[in-house]
């Protein structure tokens, strides 16, 4: 993020206005847990990053639930829980900012919540009781999704998380780029996920 900053002008800083604070944070976990020989793997990313900036709400929703449904299926047990509570709270902003009925999964989120079906159970107990305001899941619920899943898949039984980590920040950059424009407004015309009913 720092070389971000400095690539795109700006004063010297981790948090560079030039991306979006969410998908920063990512970025900045992604490279502080990869070890060593992977994270010069990283630096090709960082001119993909610059200009990736919105106030849109939906941009840290897609951010949170492609960091939970990435990390739900191989995290710890005592993890589960709190990522399929992540992946449910994202949809459910998802839904409320689309204007759509809530209670559906995108496909993705489905086959994540389908491998873990205890955890996705008692998640789905846990938001019918929990309602959150956009506000409370842009500060905490958003930003807890990602840390949530950076540390799940470090901490997983993963035969290369510094590749997973990679990856997940690739697919975070890539679903930034087609809801944000250059000029940091989102695109309209970026369809979203096709939603199933959740089961």
């Amino acid at each position: 993020m720092e070389f971000a900053s400095y690539l795109a002008g700006e004063r010297w800083s981790d948090h560079p206005a030039c991306t979006h604070p969410l998908l920063a944070a990512l970025a900045r976990l992604v490279n502080d847990n990869t070890t060593d020989e992977s994270r010069s793997r990283l630096i090709h990313l960082v001119p993909s990053i610059i200009g990736l900036t919105s106030t849109d709400l939906r941009v840290d929703a897609h951010i949170a639930l492609r960091c939970a449904t990435t990390a739900l299926p191989v995290a710890a047990a005592e993890r589960q829980l709190a990522l399929a509570v992540s992946v449910l709270a994202a949809e459910e902003m998802l839904a409320r900012l689309n204007g759509v009925p809530p209670g559906r999964l995108s496909p993705r989120s489905q086959e994540a919540m389908d491998q873990v079906p205890q955890a996705a159970a008692q998640a789905r107990r846990f938001s019918r009781a929990a309602k959150i305001t956009e506000k409370g899941f842009r500060r905490y619920a958003a930003p807890n999704a990602v840390q949530l899943a950076v540390v799940g898949i470090v901490q997983a039984c993963i035969e290369d998380p510094d590749t997973m980590l990679r990856d997940l920040l690739t697919a975070a950059i890539d679903d930034c780029s087609r809801l944000i424009q250059d000029t940091g407004t989102t695109n309209p015309a970026v369809p979203l996920p096709v939603a199933q009913p959740a089961s």
